[in-house]
């Protein structure tokens, strides 16, 4: 513990924060793709992807999240289908498409992950294990989505597909379920529309 805090603090003291360049990078210039340059994502990117948005904090690390990363021309045949028709282009374009999925049975291993905590709790009551499944795994959609902008990749999350198709073309005979996807790649810039508007600090936040 000690060491793991000496670590936290010695980073503290050369980085305190990102550079303007970092957060345009990530939040402020990046947008939504939805064209893609026919260039590919290796094996090596993907893994490279996942070891970085693996350490976003999850309650009780409890990392439901499962990643199928969909980019042969089979996996997408079967994808495709589950897609509403304006999400074809998008999928058959990028290199990869990524179903953020969770497993309904994450408590398994938390013996593992995090033993200070009972899975019984969990293992008695499935609707409250499905919902603490679906809210942590979106918060590491989330991670993927800014890890890979500061990566260099670009993304397009989306929603506009079924999804028991998908669990059943992907996830049958498993405790998995699909959350959503999101394309990965190098986006064409050309063809980005405007960017729309977001809400105001005002609109949205209060402070008490």
């Amino acid at each position: 513990m000690a060491s793991a805090s000496n670590g936290q603090a010695g980073l503290s003291g050369r980085i305190s924060h990102l550079d303007d360049s970092a957060l345009d990078l990530i939040f402020r210039t990046a947008r939504t793709h939805k064209a893609w340059q026919p260039r590919p994502v290796s094996d090596r990117d993907l893994r490279r992807l996942y070891e970085l948005f693996k350490f976003g904090p999850t309650s009780v690390n409890c990392n439901p999240a499962r990643f199928l990363f969909v980019r042969s021309p089979d996996a997408k045949a079967k994808l495709i289908p589950a897609l509403i028709e304006s999400n074809v282009p998008k999928v058959t374009a990028a290199p990869v498409t990524a179903i953020i999925g969770y497993d309904t049975r994450f408590f398994e291993h938390l013996p593992r992950l995090f033993p200070a905590t009972d899975p019984k709790r969990f293992r008695s009551d499935p609707a409250f294990a499905e919902r603490y499944a679906f809210r942590n795994a979106t918060l590491q959609g989330a991670y993927l989505i800014i890890a890979a902008r500061a990566l260099g990749f670009d993304v397009g999350p989306m929603s506009g597909f079924d999804n028991a198709k998908v669990d059943a073309a992907f996830f049958a005979g498993t405790s998995i379920m699909s959350n959503f996807l999101c394309n990965i790649g190098y986006a064409e810039q050309s063809e980005l529309p405007p960017r729309p508007p977001r809400f105001e600090f005002d609109e949205v936040c209060t402070i008490v």
